[in-house]
């Protein structure tokens, strides 16, 4: 989808302007970065919210096409039965007046021939039972052609909520950038070097931690081989690699190197794998954060996770913990 792209766009080239500040910044500084940060979680709320829209677009779309292909095929059926009938019906004008049987048949309600067809002498075994094949084919039709149209109300439904919450979203990063545009360029251009030593840092421990975490086994020990190696990465919302990612993509791809298939959205991968107390969490778990949930990482032991925060950001080992997002819960693959 087009729209979809062009969304995505124009949500990273915003959200990128949005630095983490330092603890030591003037105070007018700490205000800005207060509200930009209550802006940003209110975007990427409403950025998972049209993410989980696209995933079950997907999903609805692809059983619309399956029940359209059935409406299509019966339909088929209907109308060659029908020809069946016609014949019939030509049959029996040459033998005599229609029969009590084709009348019915004919009716507003061809199903009613069903309950009275037993009973009818002039209509041979046969023919009864090409009549009942056309009314039962003909009432699958009818049950299916009313599936198709809920499936198109659902499927319209999905496209606005997406478009809705992808508004919401890029409203709230319009909000934010107003407010780093009333900070001088000197400003702006500290909050820059400051985001940048900070990511620096952080890449620099995160490799050097790297090696601890290499030697888990089993399907979560896969993932966090493979999401290890992403470290550094750029994120930006909407992608799932192989050189940017956001959160569940990340999540999304390692395990589907370890064989697992999830969908691409934080919220929809909360509903996978069995649920584990926090007190019993292990290395490749799932962890999810933000209420609705909006973050998902990857645990790794010792009160540590491996994730893809947010844009202006890159993959990296961090404490557990999300901030102001609270902790939902985890999830075992």
């Amino acid at each position: 989808m087009r729209f979809w792209s062009r969304a995505v766009i124009s949500f990273a080239v915003a959200f990128s302007l949005l630095f983490p500040i330092s603890a030591h910044a003037a105070p007018s500084l700490l205000e800005v970065q207060a509200k930009v940060r209550d802006l940003q979680e209110q975007a990427t709320t409403a950025a998972e919210g049209a993410q989980e829209a696209k995933v079950e677009l997907s999903k609805l779309q692809k059983t619309l096409v399956t029940v359209q292909q059935q409406a299509s095929q019966q339909g088929a059926s209907v109308d060659a039965l029908h020809k069946t009938i016609g014949a019939i019906a030509a049959q029996q004008y040459k033998a005599g007046p229609l029969s009590q049987s084709l009348e019915l048949l004919f009716s507003s309600d061809p199903a009613l021939y069903l309950s009275t067809a037993g009973s009818l002498e002039s209509v041979t075994r046969k023919k009864t039972a090409d009549l009942r094949k056309f009314s039962v084919a003909t009432q699958r039709l009818t049950a299916t052609s009313l599936t198709v149209n809920d499936k198109v109300s659902l499927v319209k439904a999905a496209q606005a909520k997406f478009t809705k919450q992808l508004a919401i979203a890029n409203a709230k990063l319009k909000e934010a950038e107003e407010l780093l545009a009333k900070l001088t360029a000197a400003e702006r251009e500290r909050l820059a070097k400051l985001n940048e030593d900070q990511e620096n840092a952080d890449q620099q421990n995160s490799l050097a931690d790297a090696g601890k975490y290499g030697a888990v086994s089993g399907r979560g020990g896969v993932a966090i081989k493979y999401a290890l190696q992403q470290i550094g990465d750029k994120y930006v919302f909407g992608a799932a690699g192989l050189v940017y990612w956001d959160c569940s993509g990340l999540t999304m791809r390692a395990f589907q190197a370890a064989g697992v298939s999830l969908p691409h959205s934080s919220r929809a991968q909360y509903q996978y794998g069995k649920s584990v107390a926090r007190k019993d969490l292990q290395p490749g778990d799932l962890v999810f954060f933000g209420k609705p949930i909006s973050h998902v990482a990857i645990y790794l032991g010792g009160n540590r996770m491996l994730h893809a925060p947010r844009t202006g950001s890159r993959v990296k080992i961090a404490e557990f913990d999300m901030g102001r997002k609270p902790y939902i819960g985890a999830r075992r693959l």
